[in-house]
Parts: structure tokens; C-alpha cells; sequence
């Protein structure tokens, strides 16, 4: 009796495996989705840092956008021009210009330039700082907890003296720091040359209101504007037009930044000092 209820659980456990064979070859030709071998081929020159630097969620999602929708092959920070140009040729396009595009922090001004700071006793993170009222002067200023410095998988952002600080020797632009910062003072730019000029101030005060929370502060008297065709005024803040700035309007650039009264100016990027 127990050879006959033994050997009907196996008949019936091998009829439903065939049956759930059958039903399962039947959905993969029914659901088959025709995956365009391009991009595996893109999949595969990608570093694989899943960084988000391209603008993509991922590797992946950047390797369909590149064959599905026709994104630009050099958008790779990681990987940079040896792997736009290896892209390119699996897409069998042009590389066409590829710009660095690497963070710029907004700020100049280490602990001694600050006033109005006091003691901060609660959790040393950036983004929890930040919702405490007074906890310095300037609202617009790094707050110098290091939220960027743990977002770098690349050891590329440092806080020196209460700044955060670029390493640019090592920075690959992922743009991690820029999501991390809760006052939104780190953005990424277009380096067009090694180093290029910035104002180094977020301050959208009136230049009084700045005097009385920071010593390197934008006070927008407009010195840089008035000697020099590479800054330019938003509303009352200085600007640097980064975006045409090439390595000829040096002494351009030099002019306005030895003009500023509040040495709120800097060349920033590879051998920048």
C-alpha cells in the first residue's frame, strides 16, 4: 500500500514538472524581449562604478540610454575619453567634444572668516545642522560636517579648517558630493581648462548683510565686473562665465580677482595653487 501511494505522489509530481516545463518554454517565446546586442557590447566597455555621474541610475540604465535613445557616448566620468571612444565605435558615431565636468564648492571661507557661529552640539552631519537655526551666520555658507566628504567613493573631497575642499588630482565628477550637500553650494561645472576663475561666495544678501556674517563674502560692488569681461552680475552677486572662459582671458580673470576687496575670487582645479 505504501509502494502504491508512494509511486502515485511521484507519478504526480513528475506530470506537474512536465506541465510546469511546458508552461514555462510556452511564456519565454510568448514574453521573449529582443535585447539589442549593442548593449551588452556598451554594458561591457563601461568601469562598472554605477556612480551615477553619467545622469543614469546605473551602468545599465546609461548603456540602454546610449543605444535605446541615443545618448552621448561620453558621458562616462569614470571611464573618461578611452571609454567614450570605445563606446562610439560600437555605436559607430563620433565621439564629438568631451568637457570635464567637475564640482565646484560655492564657499571660500574657513572658521576664521565666519562670525556669528556657535557651538553645534547635535548630530555632526551636514544635513542635520542645517536644520538648526543659528547655527552660523552665514545660511548660505559650507557647514563643514563632512556629509560630502562620506558621499566620495573616490577620496576626492576633504574638509580643511570647516571647507570642503576639491581634490581634482582624483575627482572623476560622479557628482555624488553635489546630491549630498543639503545647502546646495557644490555644483557641477564644465571645466574647459585645468583651472578656471570662481567666485567662491552663495551669499544672496544685500553686501551689508554679508559684512556682518562673513569676512570673504560677495558684498556685489561689482570691482571684478567693471575690470574684467569673465565675471558678470546675478542680481547681487558676482558670477564667473565658466562656461566661455578659456585659458587666454587669464589676465582677464587675474585683473578681477586681484580687484576684489573681499578676496572672495579663486582659480580652482588642477594646478590651480
Amino acid at each position: 500500500m505504501i509502494e502504491i501511494t508512494i509511486g502515485i505522489a511521484a507519478v504526480t509530481m513528475l506530470g506537474m514538472a512536465v506541465i510546469m516545463s511546458y508552461i514555462l518554454g510556452w511564456a519565454s517565446k510568448k514574453f521573449h524581449v529582443e535585447v539589442d546586442e549593442r548593449v551588452e557590447a556598451v554594458l561591457e566597455a563601461l568601469p562598472g562604478a554605477n556612480c551615477g555621474g553619467c545622469g543614469y541610475l546605473g551602468c545599465s540604465e546609461y548603456a540602454v540610454a546610449v543605444v535605446a535613445d541615443n545618448a552621448p557616448v561620453n558621458q562616462c566620468p569614470v571611464g573618461g575619453e578611452g571609454c567614450a571612444n570605445e563606446v562610439a565605435d560600437i555605436m559607430g558615431v563620433d565621439v564629438g567634444d568631451s568637457v570635464p565636468n567637475r564640482p565646484v564648492v560655492h564657499c571660500g571661507a574657513h572658521f576664521e572668516a565666519r562670525q556669528g557661529r556657535t557651538e553645534y552640539r547635535g548630530e555632526m552631519r551636514c544635513a542635520a545642522a542645517n536644520l538648526v537655526a543659528g547655527v552660523q551666520g552665514c545660511t548660505f555658507g559650507c557647514l563643514g560636517f563632512g556629509d560630502c566628504v562620506s558621499a566620495c567613493d573616490y577620496d576626492a573631497i576633504h574638509i580643511e579648517d570647516g571647507l570642503a575642499v576639491v581634490d581634482y588630482d582624483k575627482c572623476i565628477g560622479c557628482g555624488a558630493c553635489v546630491k549630498a550637500c543639503p545647502r546646495v553650494i557644490i555644483s557641477m561645472t564644465d571645466f574647459h581648462e585645468d583651472k578656471i576663475p570662481s567666485v567662491l561666495c552663495s551669499n544672496l544678501d544685500k553686501g551689508k548683510d554679508v559684512n556682518t556674517v562673513c569676512t570673504k563674502g560677495c558684498i556685489g560692488c561689482k570691482a571684478c565686473v567693471k575690470v574684467s569681461d569673465v565675471f558678470a552680475m546675478d542680481k547681487d552677486i558676482a558670477v564667473a562665465n565658466t562656461d566661455a572662459y578659456r585659458v587666454e582671458q587669464e589676465e582677464s580673470a587675474v585683473e578681477g580677482l586681484e580687484k576684489c576687496p573681499k578676496d572672495c575670487i579663486g582659480f580652482i582645479g588642477k594646478n590651480a595653487d
